[in-house]
């Protein structure tokens, strides 16, 4: 019996690679099917780096201001006051739990 299905071993063993590779090619992390979930992280991710740009804009923009050659009075007393937990007694405070 088996001496009559050897000639079909390399056809089988032949089908079930393609059948794993085509299995994997429409399931795997990198599918067809998959794509949406691909395009919604990527949406998401490029949200984040618009953030992250104008979070790193603003914090260059404060930096350039603490510089000596261009030391802005007010962004180094609202510094100071924050390092030093010191306040105006004109100033209204609010506090919020950390």
């Amino acid at each position: 019996m088996i001496a009559r299905l050897r000639p079909y071993f390399p056809t089988a063993a032949l089908a079930l690679l393609i059948f794993y590779f085509g299995f994997h090619a429409f399931t795997g992390d990198q599918g067809l099917l998959s794509s949406n979930q691909r395009s919604e992280a990527l949406t998401a991710k490029t949200r984040e780096l618009a953030a992250l740009r104008a979070q790193r804009q603003d914090l260059e923009v404060r930096a350039r201001l603490l510089r000596d050659t261009s030391l802005s009075a007010d962004l180094l007393e609202e510094r100071a006051r924050s390092l030093l937990g010191f306040a105006d007694p004109r100033d209204y405070v609010v506090r919020l739990k950390p």
